[in-house]
């Protein structure tokens, strides 16, 4: 790739509260969306609002376990600093790009982050999700609230986006790394069962054409691929299910239930997140751990998420010029179109016709 025009990096994470008394406007945030309540004004801020206020108790307690605030933005900053420095070039050679972080229901939101790259004036702007995995409730969601926000201010630049990485090799290569390194501490215990835990969905959601599910499960089927054990044994499962609704599974807790009822050590490792936050600090590490010594499972182990892994990032960066030099075309993970016909809601295609191609 060769030029200096300026390019805007933007990566988007859901975000969480900062402060303990900032967890209930972050749960309306969240239940206010429309992706996440599919309900018409003014109903949708009336019942996210109720919402909000019945989860706010638990949800303070989650938060109070964390020091009092999430440790999302400051890791997400993190990471962000770790691509900048990976997608910088010699002065005076390639593209100068700059990262910024843009949180769906927390700040720094869509809105505040869009002035803040209008000052720097990029040439170009590229979004980049950090959810692996494409759905309507996370990428679709956050893509859409920038686009409102450059309407708003006026920001019009040409825009490319990374729309989904399930199975990008150095994503794929970071985690298989990491449970390499545990296994052998689980094995100590009998013969591991790897859990390869995502956020869960309503399966209203996937039935309606999201691909999350099943681009989790070429995630889990490519990780597992890239450990190298002929006898691994994993399930793709699904935590963090709320409310009456039917969701995706098998379930993360029940995996881990039935593990206990085998007495198989358990290796969870989630899939769908790229950073340490409340799903994997609290639920995770915490609670499914409870779980676990309650139901018997002679181990139980969990492998980080990947962070700032130098792989990871590399990954990220590789994506991030290869859509550059595509000049606009929304990019999975291989290049191509992601997911089959039977997930009609593809971000790869929606992201096209979004833009008109």
């Amino acid at each position: 790739m060769t030029g200096t025009g300026r390019i805007a990096v933007i990566l988007f994470n859901l975000g969480g509260p900062d402060r303990l008394s900032a967890v209930r406007p972050f749960l309306f945030n969240l239940f206010n969306d429309p992706a996440i309540l599919g309900l018409p004004m003014p109903v949708r801020p009336a019942l996210a609002w109720l919402l909000a206020s019945r989860r706010a108790g638990p949800a303070t307690e989650i938060y109070r376990q964390l020091g009092g605030a999430s440790p999302l933005l400051d890791n997400t900053l993190a990471q962000a600093r770790a691509l900048e420095a990976a997608l910088a070039g010699p002065p005076g050679l390639g593209a100068q790009f700059r990262t910024f972080v843009a949180m769906r229901y927390w700040h720094p939101f869509a809105r505040e982050v869009v002035k803040a790259v209008k000052v720097f004036d990029p040439e170009r702007i590229l979004l980049l999700p950090l959810y692996p995995q494409w759905s309507t409730t996370t990428t679709a969601s956050s893509f859409r609230a920038w686009r409102q926000a450059c309407r708003r201010i006026g920001l019009d630049r040409p825009t490319s986006s990374v729309c989904c990485y399930p199975v990008e090799p150095g994503f794929v290569t970071a985690i298989a790394t990491l449970i390499r390194e545990r296994l052998p501490q689980a094995a100590l215990h009998g013969r591991p069962r790897v859990l390869f835990s995502a956020h869960g969905l309503p399966r209203r959601v996937i039935d309606r054409g999201d691909p999350y599910q099943w681009q989790c499960e070429q995630t889990a089927a490519a990780i597992a691929a890239a450990v190298g054990s002929p006898d691994l044994e994993w399930v793709n499962c699904y935590q963090s299910r709320v409310g009456p609704l039917e969701w995706i599974g098998p379930a993360t807790d029940a995996e881990i239930t039935r593990a206990g009822r085998d007495r198989r050590p358990v290796l969870v490792v989630p899939i769908a997140f790229v950073s340490e936050h409340s799903e994997t600090l609290v639920e995770l590490d915490i609670e499914y751990r409870g779980l676990a010594e309650r139901c018997g499972v002679p181990a139980y182990l969990r492998v980080p998420t990947v962070g700032v892994t130098p792989t990871f990032i590399d990954g990220l960066a590789t994506l991030i010029r290869t859509t550059v030099a595509k000049a606009g075309r929304a990019m999975p993970a291989a290049g191509e179109a992601a997911c089959p016909p039977i997930a009609p809601g593809c971000g790869w295609r929606s992201e096209a016709m979004q833009k008109g191609r």
